[in-house]
């Protein structure tokens, strides 16, 4: 058996320079499990992360669809609450189709003015919005 002496030694094959840098493998590269199946991105993800500039979405790696009394929602941590699905949308049978339109759904809610945190933002925020006077 060989005898690893440091994580460094470990990391000499990895791929990105995060891991070197942090000195530890980041888990959901490696884990099957935790990987949403890029083939399955909707064509709001696709553009929303074509748009920030990112290789993945492994900020939302976690977010799947699940239920809020018996409803289909999403659950929102900067809240700490689920935000329900709109009734009138039709969920893919596929949970991972459907863990897609959960992602899509929670980055929509995040950045509309429904959000809460916009106005939390607007009252507690350090930058105020310029006055209307």
């Amino acid at each position: 058996m060989e005898k690893v002496t440091k994580i460094s030694d470990k990391l000499k094959d990895s791929t990105t320079e995060r891991e070197k840098e942090i000195g530890q493998h980041i888990g959901y590269r490696y884990d099957v499990n935790l990987v949403p199946d890029y083939s399955r991105l909707t064509s709001f993800l696709k553009e929303y992360i074509e748009f920030m500039g990112w290789d993945d979405l492994n900020w939302l790696e976690d977010v799947h669809l699940g239920y809020e009394e018996g409803k289909p929602a999403v659950f929102d941590r900067n809240i700490n609450g689920w935000v329900q699905v709109p009734s009138d949308l039709e969920l893919p049978d596929d949970q991972q189709d459907r863990d897609m339109v959960a992602r899509e759904l929670l980055v929509k809610f995040q950045c509309s003015e429904e959000h809460p945190m916009v106005e939390l933002n607007a009252e507690y925020g350090k930058v105020k919005p310029p006055s209307a006077d």
